[in-house]
Order: C-alpha cells, then structure tokens, then sequence
C-alpha cells in the first residue's frame, strides 16, 4: 500500500486529487475545473487511484462521486502535509536521481 501511495503522490495531478478529496467527496468534472485539467486527464487519473485502491466511486444517476477509499488516508496527508525535509536543492534534478 505504501509504494501505491507513493506512486500517486509522485504525480501532481494524482496528488492534488487525493489532497482534495481529504476535504470532502468530489466529481470530476469539479476535480478537472479545480486542478486546471481536462476531463479526459482527470478520469485518467481517477482511473489509476482507483486501480490503486486509493479512492473509490459511486455512481449517482450520470455522475460518480469520488472520495478517499480509507478514512486513515485523509489524516495520514494531513501528517505528510506538515513534513519539513531538508534537501539538497541540486538533487533529484534528473532521472538518474540516486538519493
């Protein structure tokens, strides 16, 4: 489960989905509009949460809502959140980062 979560915060995308639906349940027509990202983007993304077991979906007539799949995920971002890591600034500058 860890490596998954990493997996999704290491995309900007993923991870402004996930930091918003730590506040409350969402569609993703409103998740597309908030991030700046096309719907197509979005239900890319929501697909790879979701296949994660990250977030989960229910259907609402046309629409799906989206909300965090555990309710231990919300504070457990709160926590990453307020994580202060000193970092060389010349690191993780490429793909061959090493650190």
């Amino acid at each position: 489960m860890l490596s998954r979560l990493g997996y999704a915060l290491s995309d900007p995308t993923r991870a402004g989905v996930l930091l918003a639906l730590r506040e409350a349940p969402a569609y993703p027509s409103d998740l597309a509009a908030a991030l700046d990202v096309s719907r197509q983007v979005m239900s890319n993304q929501l697909t790879c949460l979701r296949g994660c077991g990250l977030v989960e979906a229910t259907p609402e007539g046309r629409r799906t809502l989206y909300r965090l799949a555990d309710g231990h995920l919300a504070p457990a971002l709160e926590q990453l959140m307020s994580v202060v890591v000193a970092a060389d600034p010349d690191c993780c500058q490429d793909e061959g980062c090493t650190c």
